[in-house]
């Protein structure tokens, strides 16, 4: 686990969510390019032939408001898991496809599922626990964020409406859940002031020298204030200009 003492952009804070982006969009435009339809490389509950669609279905939609959707969510997610936990962002992205894609496999209807709101619940579900986890104030105000976004996206992890596969919304969560919980990550501890660390002594304080022991403030009279033993020298050069070296 690698040193991550704060949090720091990177590249694939833009690169990861814009490549994923492109690439959900390429497949479409390819579909309507070649009038094809790829819904056979979707996940099929219970066929091992449907297993191909763990890693192929997120990147396969059904029109282009599905697709429209799920770009924005998907790119800001992505862009929060590789900013806030770069050092477990593959690893969660990689594991979380795999088993949220088994969960679905598992126990979803017998139809084609395709799409990326898997993952999108994946990644939020993720984000909203390990920042309540870690209890880093950082990352508890972007769950709150997430949260305030994208908190009705829960509803539809339940059979609330036809044609949109609950059971991969539910996959995604539940693993977004067990891999906050499981998956160690390099959180930044949060900066101590002064008087936050043990080895502090408040005697040594220089400000705390400005009051006494009942906190009133303690005035420095004239008297008090250092003098310097030496008053400060100044020396004068004077120049002849041009008009006084050609009288002389």
């Amino acid at each position: 686990m690698s040193d991550q003492s704060e949090f720091r952009f990177s590249n694939s804070v833009l690169v990861v969510p814009l490549a994923a982006v492109l690439a959900i969009w390429f497949v479409y435009w390819m579909e309507l390019r070649f009038q094809t339809n790829l819904n056979d490389f979707g996940l099929y509950p219970r066929r091992f032939s449907g297993l191909k669609g763990i890693f192929f279905s997120p990147f396969i939609h059904g029109s282009l408001e599905h697709l429209y959707n799920n770009t924005i969510p998907l790119a800001l997610l992505l862009a929060s898991l590789f900013y806030f936990y770069r050092d477990v962002a593959i690893k969660v992205l990689l594991f979380g496809a795999l088993f949220s894609g088994l969960i679905t496999w598992g126990i979803a209807r017998p139809s084609y599922h395709i799409g990326a709101s898997g993952i999108i619940y994946l990644l939020a579900s993720f984000i909203f626990f390990k920042g309540i986890f870690t209890k880093h104030y950082r990352l508890v105000a972007l769950s709150l964020v997430v949260v305030f976004i994208y908190g009705s996206l829960l509803w539809y992890i339940f059979p609330m409406k036809d044609g949109i596969s609950w059971e991969g919304h539910l996959g995604g969560f539940l693993t977004g859940f067990a891999l906050a919980f499981f998956m160690k990550a390099s959180i930044p501890k949060p900066k101590k002031f002064a008087w936050e660390h043990e080895d502090y002594n408040e005697e040594e304080d220089e400000f705390l020298k400005h009051f006494d022991e009942e906190g009133n403030f303690i005035e420095t009279t004239e008297e008090e204030i250092p003098q310097e033993s030496e008053s400060p020298k100044i020396t004068y050069f004077f120049k002849k200009n041009s008009e006084d070296k050609n009288q002389n």
